[in-house]
């Protein structure tokens, strides 16, 4: 989230005006994120979330905003989109599609204890399961064909290492996507400052961007890269078995998930190294922006590469 389109008071009183939700009381940029423009905006009836979407078309949100509603509707707790006068949960603003939703309880945990992990595991699991009453379909933006594009956009502005670490990794990493592993509705971004927490309660998921219909053990890999990561990039055993056994009791692991689970952890920080190399390589412009190091992912893959014989115990410790 971060502040790539500018709006006056006037713009947003005008875009208001289309809803019942009372008087604008006040609003602020938000520089967390790095995808979209957000604003926090206060009225005299709600507190709520503005997004203004940079990279989507009008056609592509209503699967975002749907899956949300769906999502809530369904006791996850995600930030239900709120409707206009027409009940419609997108608008344009600025030229761009934009929708309003619910601002959520609660705050970004920075140090997550195994506590905070076994509350995330429990509810993406329950996220998986109410995403398989969604109608909706959405291809991954962000997978292997997004990853060998990106790879030959910025090969030429890598060092001789981070090249021969990619080119090795794509290279492993296309022996495993065509597995046949269960699939769904994937949150595809749930990291730390992507929930919302009060005390050791989770109070909401938020960010929902990147959602799509992947491979839901590639949803867990991501998490678990963040939740359950040292500083110095190796997995903490005691998070990530919290974390994986809350999954577990709720949506049952399968032999294969198993099997492939260090190839997608693997896959997981790969991803994210590509995203924050082209944003820093290839950084967009905007008031407010905020581009992550992608040193961090590029540790967490050499961590999980060196790790690979030992990850697959992770799954074999958890019981039920």
């Amino acid at each position: 989230m971060s502040v790539y389109t500018s709006i006056s008071e006037a713009e947003l009183i005008d875009f208001l005006a289309h809803y019942d939700l009372g008087e604008l009381v006040n609003f602020e940029g938000i520089s967390a994120g790095i995808e979209n423009t957000n604003y926090f905006v206060n009225t005299a009836q709600q507190q709520m979330v503005l997004t203004i979407f940079e990279n989507h078309t009008f056609d592509e949100m209503g699967y975002f905003l749907d899956l949300m509603a769906h999502l809530a509707e369904h006791e996850v707790p995600s930030a239900h989109p709120l409707a206009d006068r027409n009940g419609d949960y997108l608008r344009v603003l600025k030229d761009k599609p934009a929708a309003l939703v619910m601002r959520l309880k609660g705050r970004e945990v920075k140090g997550p204890s195994a506590v905070h992990c076994a509350e995330i595991g429990a509810e993406l699991a329950r996220l998986h399961i109410a995403g398989l009453e969604f109608t909706g379909e959405r291809a991954s933006d962000r997978g292997p064909s997004w990853w060998r594009g990106t790879a030959q956009l910025i090969a030429s502005r890598l060092s001789s290492g981070e090249l021969e670490l990619l080119e090795d990794e794509l290279e492993y990493q296309s022996q495993f996507r065509l597995v046949d592993l269960p699939r769904g509705v994937i949150h595809a971004d749930l990291f730390r400052d992507n929930a919302l927490f009060e005390g050791e309660q989770l109070t909401g998921l938020i960010d929902f961007y990147y959602a799509c219909n992947d491979l839901l053990l590639y949803d867990i890999a991501v998490t678990v890269n963040d939740w359950c990561c040292e500083v110095d990039g190796s997995l903490n055993r005691e998070k990530s078995l919290a974390l994986l056994q809350s999954y577990h009791n709720i949506r049952p692991l399968t032999e294969d998930e198993h099997r492939i689970w260090p190839a997608m952890l693997r896959a997981g920080a790969l991803r994210f190294w590509l995203s924050r190399l082209k944003d820093k390589l290839f950084p967009k412009e905007g008031e407010l922006t905020q581009i992550k190091d992608p040193a961090v992912f590029e540790n967490i893959l050499r961590k999980r590469r060196d790790e690979s014989e030992n990850l697959t115990t992770y799954l074999t410790g958890i019981a039920g």
